[in-house]
């Protein structure tokens, strides 16, 4: 690594004002994502500012018919939840079933959605729920929030500081695990919401998280697992690399599909 500076604000405020003040900057929460490029020297910034010591950052509550989860919440923390257990158990199958008890220990919701890996879980359920990433300028909806692979419509000095998930009458997700890191080869994220239902995929897209309308509009006449039957999504826009090819993918799609709506009905 190159040298750099490490500062450790107490409030959301102070971490803003340290960004602002070095232009190269960057945010460290649970750092499974940044410590990897510092190592490889594939970043150098000259400063890291640590959120670890924010506790306003952390915590999970129930707002209404929303659970609010703090951007520095750690994976096992979500996983655990009696609150989201009882309220969204398929919002607390996703960080379990994140990499490893090594990841799960240290890794934070709010670093897995900045960094919007192409093969992250979080950002399958964000978008699945239609959720809303709080930062501390604004509120921004999911479907505006990820914009490509590795991009998202944060700003320079934007933190996230919580999300905010509607509780959802029905949901589920399953993925196809890459057998060696845990990410997400293909993850779909199904969820019966009171006026929609909403289908999103992880993993297979060459830009990153996507709906599938069509999946959408047949659980929208009959939540089954049955209603996709026959339904396929093109492998046009799919990811092709040395773990799986784009027509794979686009058949792990379907196959993720009918497993999440079948977990989201109980059986």
């Amino acid at each position: 690594m190159y040298p750099f500076k490490v500062q450790r604000p107490t409030t959301v405020r102070q971490a803003a004002g340290a960004l602002a003040k070095v232009e190269d900057a960057k945010l460290l929460a649970g750092g499974h994502s940044l410590i990897p490029v510092l190592k490889l020297r594939l970043n150098s910034p000259s400063v890291l500012v640590d959120l670890s010591q924010i506790p306003d950052l952390a915590g999970i509550e129930l707002k209404g018919r929303n659970i609010v989860i703090g951007a520095m919440t750690r994976h096992k923390d979500v996983a655990n939840s009696k609150l989201v257990l009882e309220n969204l158990p398929a919002l607390a199958f996703v960080p379990g079933a994140i990499g490893d008890p090594h990841v799960r220990n240290r890794g934070t919701i709010g670093g897995s959605v900045a960094n919007n890996d192409p093969n992250a879980d979080y950002p399958a359920a964000c978008l699945g729920l239609g959720a809303t990433i709080i930062t501390n300028k604004r509120k921004i909806k999911a479907d505006e929030f990820f914009t490509g692979m590795f991009e998202t419509a944060l700003e320079p000095g934007e933190i996230i500081t919580k999300i905010s998930f509607p509780i959802a009458k029905k949901a589920g997700y399953e993925k196809f695990k890459h057998p060696a890191s845990g990410f997400a080869l293909v993850g779909v994220f199904v969820a019966k919401m009171p006026s929609e239902v909403r289908v999103a995929v992880t993993g297979a897209g060459a830009n990153g998280v996507f709906r599938v309308p069509e999946f959408e509009a047949a659980l929208k006449s009959r939540f089954n697992p049955k209603a996709l039957e026959g339904l396929a999504v093109s492998p046009d826009g799919m990811s092709s690399d040395i773990h799986a090819g784009a027509e794979y993918r686009a058949h792990l799609v379907g196959v993720m599909a009918r497993r999440a709506t079948q977990k989201a009905l109980g059986k």
